[in-house]
């Protein structure tokens, strides 16, 4: 009897890591794969990153963060362009948020003019920063905060490419 006891509380600590890993993946931290071009220069195809799904819940979704959509069944990653109430819009290349002009730290392609458009209450507005080639609030519209999955910044894989992404 005692033998059997033994071999149950060796084991009994390799359950809790297990179930600790699930439960971080499910609901904190989880890989997600970059598909498709849009977020050329900061983002490639096929990076691997982690996306943290409770981030955006304690801190919010701050302007010019990578978010992960999940929009018609699809994952998309786009940066936070525009939060809700503001109103928004590209003249030559420049945002603008409530009229004011705002300074954009990150590369992006060239973005065509964006007449002004007010973000609804609770949306979004998402750009890709390869603004010639993306799939994004210019197309779909504005994201509401329930299909935002959460917020990637740190590529894991390739290696070469390894670390935070602003």
């Amino acid at each position: 009897m005692k033998k059997k006891k033994n071999w149950v509380l060796e084991i009994v600590p390799y359950i809790i890591v297990i179930v600790v890993v699930l439960l971080i993946k499910k609901y904190l931290v989880t890989p997600i794969r970059v598909n498709g071009s849009s977020m050329e220069d900061t983002l490639y195809n096929n990076d691997y990153m982690i996306l943290n799904e409770i981030n955006h819940k304690i801190k919010g979704i701050k302007r010019f963060d990578i978010v992960v959509i999940k929009s018609d069944g699809e994952y998309l990653i786009k940066r936070v362009i525009g939060l809700p109430g503001e109103k928004i819009r590209y003249e030559d290349n420049k945002l603008y948020i409530n009229g004011k002009y705002v300074e954009e730290k990150f590369k992006h392609k060239q973005t065509m003019d964006i007449d002004e458009i007010e973000v609804p209450k609770g949306e979004y507005y998402v750009l890709g920063d390869n603004r010639v080639n993306s799939t994004d609030s210019r197309i779909i519209g504005t994201i509401p905060l329930k299909e935002i999955k959460g917020t990637t910044s740190f590529t894991v894989y390739p290696f070469d490419r390894f670390g935070k992404k602003e």
